[in-house]
């Protein structure tokens, strides 16, 4: 229990609590929504033709009552309205367990334009094929879809990372020795047939799935010949003609305890040998989290705590206590796994020198301290979290003057050459520099996750509207505009709501910058099924930082 110094502070955990409560609600209402898919009514639908939906499809596939983190769950949101939308991106997956191994799981959602893929389908694709990859872990695909969203065709088909990388994956996997086995469960049409075809193992579930390369109406329109799709490309063509299919299912349910039964007998392979324990619970609530961190973004606290209530036993070494303080660095166990945990500090510090520090900044000082951590974990196979609450590098003279861009560039060349598995989890701000500096999604975290507080953008709100304001103020005035005290007033309420529309957590995961967004609470599960993921790729590469000054 938490313990307070007086009335006044235990009045602002409280209104934290509440105003974290009414996030994780919103997040909660949204996500009841976004379960829906396509409606009630495509999924009634679905279920007259004898389907189960993609989201019942990966609950009877997986073991009951086993974890399972959704990833991309938000994909889509605000996206693609002038199609009716496209919750979830089309496909909804994550990582889970069958017959008690780890693997990726992946299903299309047809009652979502019949499983179509939209350009953000894609990158969500290849998002869950880059994690089977990282991790060497098995993938499943449970197919159910139209093929490419042809009104878009053109920002899905023929790009580096569009459609087609996904059958180059399939076969990079194949050659990786990733065991992938892929479900053809209903529609399964031109490019798209290549995908469980360029799978190890392929199931065809009879009367619901086909696989073609061209559909009837296109065969009759192309080559003039009369065929219906169940004969063109139903399970009994090619599990009893074809031979393209392996195995011939009844239905949905049997379809599935197939893919268990076959995912119950692979092999395993060798470890990276992460270092885990018997796992123990924080010391503290981890509820408690709600009322430590502020509602406003310009209050501090201290971010011990936070990780007192995310490490088992609440033990936490921290690494240079003394020095650099904006950044706190130190080892850890989270569910058992050695960890170690670089974490921005919002709470005004004192320096070295006895000066005050904004909270939420990166110093000379603390930029050089996680740089040395970073290569200390690398040096002894400890995986990194990093816990965002970052507004940026320290701007002015004298940080200028102390070569803020050098030590800056020594941490971001840390982090981008770091081999042990990162983990980010951004708890506020995610600013500029700072977004990099500690492990954003251009620097190859294997799992990036936002809290509902998150906030993902080059600067801060209110900066960026005044900075923006400033610009379009003077191009107004030089085409000899007046802009009076309430236009300008105006204009800067406008800029202000489209920037903060971009900045918010949702924002962030409709466009994949964020894997998930989560209840705070749930951070140790996510971290403990990452590091187990990444634990099946033996192959860590040896440790090289590159060309670091000093």
């Amino acid at each position: 229990m938490i313990k307070f110094k007086n009335k006044k502070e235990e009045l602002e955990f409280n209104m934290n609590e509440d105003a974290m409560k009414q996030l994780i609600s919103k997040m909660n209402r949204k996500f009841d929504k976004i379960e829906l898919g396509g409606g009630q009514k495509r999924i009634d639908k679905q279920h007259d033709k004898g389907k189960m939906t993609a989201r019942e499809r990966i609950d009877f596939l997986r073991d009951s009552k086993s974890e399972f983190i959704e990833i991309g769950a938000f994909v889509g949101e605000g996206m693609y309205e002038e199609y009716g939308g496209c919750p979830s991106g089309g496909v909804v997956g994550g990582i889970g367990y069958v017959k008690g191994r780890q693997c990726v799981i992946v299903a299309n959602d047809a009652t979502v334009k019949a499983g179509a893929w939209f350009p953000i389908t894609g990158k969500k694709n290849l998002r869950f094929q880059e994690i089977a990859m990282e991790n060497r872990i098995p993938i499943i695909y449970l197919v159910d879809s139209a093929g490419v969203f042809l009104p878009m065709q053109d920002e899905i088909f023929p790009d580096k990372e569009h459609f087609g990388r996904i059958f180059r994956n399939n076969a990079k996997m194949s050659a990786m020795g990733i065991t992938q086995i892929a479900a053809i469960m209903g529609s399964c049409v031109a490019g798209g047939a290549y995908l469980p075809i360029m799978s190890d193992e392929s199931l065809i579930v009879d009367k619901t799935g086909t696989i073609f390369l061209a559909g009837s109406y296109l065969v009759k329109a192309a080559i003039g010949e009369q065929i219906d799709n169940e004969s063109l490309g139903g399970a009994t063509t090619h599990c009893e003609i074809s031979g393209v299919t392996d195995y011939k299912a009844k239905d949905d349910k049997d379809c599935l305890t197939r893919i268990q039964n076959i995912v119950d007998k692979i092999g395993h392979s060798g470890k990276a040998g992460f270092d885990r324990v018997k796992a123990s619970q924080p010391k503290f609530d981890s509820k408690e989290m709600y009322g430590i961190m502020p509602s406003s973004r310009a209050k501090p606290y201290d971010v011990h705590e936070i990780i007192a209530r995310l490490v088992d036993d609440s033990k936490f070494e921290e690494y240079k206590e003394l020095y650099g303080k904006t950044i706190v660095c130190g080892y850890a166990r989270i569910d058992g796994w050695s960890v170690g945990i670089v974490a921005n500090q919002r709470e005004l510090v004192k320096s070295k020198k006895g000066e005050m520090q904004f909270g939420g900044v990166i110093y000379n000082d603390s930029a050089d301290k996680a740089a040395r951590f970073i290569m200390n974990c690398n040096q002894k196979k400890i995986p990194l979290v990093f816990l965002q609450d970052v507004t940026g590098f320290m701007v002015g003279s004298k940080s200028e003057h102390a070569g803020i861009i050098k030590d800056g560039a020594k941490l971001v060349s840390a982090v981008s050459n770091s081999v042990v598995p990162k983990f980010t989890v951004v708890m506020g701000n995610s600013y500029g520099a700072g977004n990099y500096a500690m492990c954003g999604k251009a620097y190859d975290p294997r799992f990036i996750v936002g809290w509902p507080t998150a906030q993902v953008a080059v600067m801060g709100g209110a900066q960026a509207a005044k900075t923006l304001l400033q610009i379009q103020v003077a191009a107004l005035k030089s085409k000899g505009e007046e802009i009076t005290p309430e236009k300008e007033k105006e204009i800067l309420d406008k800029i202000t709501k489209r920037y903060e529309d971009q900045t918010t957590p949702y924002y962030a995961a409709s466009r994949l910058w964020l894997d998930a967004i989560i209840d705070p609470v749930d951070t140790r599960t996510w971290i403990s099924m990452g590091i187990e993921a990444a634990n099946h790729n033996a192959d860590v590469p040896t440790f090289n930082p590159g060309v670091i000054q000093t």
